[in-house]
């Protein structure tokens, strides 16, 4: 492990134990149908299975040893309001493995020409590491950058990369607001994700200053986020993106199927933005 030490930010980097190669989960097929406006596609899911089934037996056992250090874990510190590992597995793994399909769809239909499996995700917000850290699993040829502000949870996250013997993770201690201008990070990433930390609004500014041209901003969100993106239309706008498609997908709450909005970067985010810590979620754009 190394700590390197700068002015806004600091790094700790996760190095464990070589996994072997596998592929990434496959995607479900999608049909697509129209949105509300030409800029937006929603997208409809023609099967319904279960994306942790579509692991291999080495990155399941990664997935449980995970849940169960998180599980261990949260009796000492507030990770997750959920009790239960079989309520982790349907309410958080699922969820983060849902993302997977509407990614590689979106990604692949801009970059054809790109591998998928190499590609360079931040996980702003990470908190317990949903979804970065089960990304970082269904996906071991991804570099993948956990972002989390509290330094007890970047212990547990170091701890939890440790159990689970990944080398493609980079923990990150330090705010969105701060990383946004940072030149290691700023415009740096094919794909930043963002799940339960804010409103549209609010994570498109978190998000797209760290987003290349031509990358995803992706925000796993509840069963009918219709309104909170159209309110977001035009922050994302200024950020530099545009909101590509709405997408159902293969994960459920107890208020119905979730959804993840999907944007592409479009045109570098003016140097203003982000705005100082605090500012984007006071006063969304």
């Amino acid at each position: 492990m190394r700590v390197i030490a700068r002015p806004s930010v600091s790094h700790v980097l996760s190095v464990g134990n070589f996994i072997k190669h596998v592929p990434c989960a496959k995607s479900h097929p999608f049909l697509s149908r129209r949105f509300h406006s030409n800029t937006h596609t929603i997208v409809a899911e023609s099967t319904i299975t279960s994306c942790f089934k579509s692991l291999t037996s080495s990155q399941q056992n990664q997935i449980h040893l995970y849940v169960d250090t998180l599980l261990q874990w949260n009796q000492k510190m507030n990770l997750t309001a959920t009790k239960e590992a079989g309520e982790v597995m349907e309410r958080h793994i699922e969820d983060s493995l849902a993302i997977l399909p509407p990614i590689k769809t979106c990604y692949n239909n801009l970059h054809s020409n790109v591998l998928f499996d190499r590609i360079n995700l931040i996980d702003v917000g990470s908190g317990a590491g949903l979804p970065g850290l089960v990304l970082a699993i269904a996906c071991p040829d991804w570099r993948v950058t956990l972002l989390e502000s509290i330094n007890k949870r970047c212990v547990f996250l170091e701890h939890v990369v440790n159990v689970t013997g990944l080398t493609n993770v980079e923990i990150v201690r330090g705010r969105a607001e701060s990383c946004g201008h940072d030149v290691m990070y700023r415009e740096k990433f094919d794909v930043a994700i963002a799940r339960a930390v804010a409103e549209m609004r609010v994570l498109a500014e978190y998000c797209l200053p760290l987003v290349r041209i031509g990358g995803l901003f992706v925000a796993p969100k509840g069963h009918d986020p219709k309104e909170e993106v159209q309110n977001a239309e035009n922050a994302v706008r200024i950020l530099g993106g545009s909101i590509l498609q709405i997408s159902p997908v293969d994960s459920h709450s107890p208020y119905g199927q979730r959804t993840t909005v999907v944007c592409r970067k479009d045109h570098s985010t003016p140097q203003k933005y982000p705005r100082e810590a605090g500012t984007p979620s006071k006063l969304p754009l």
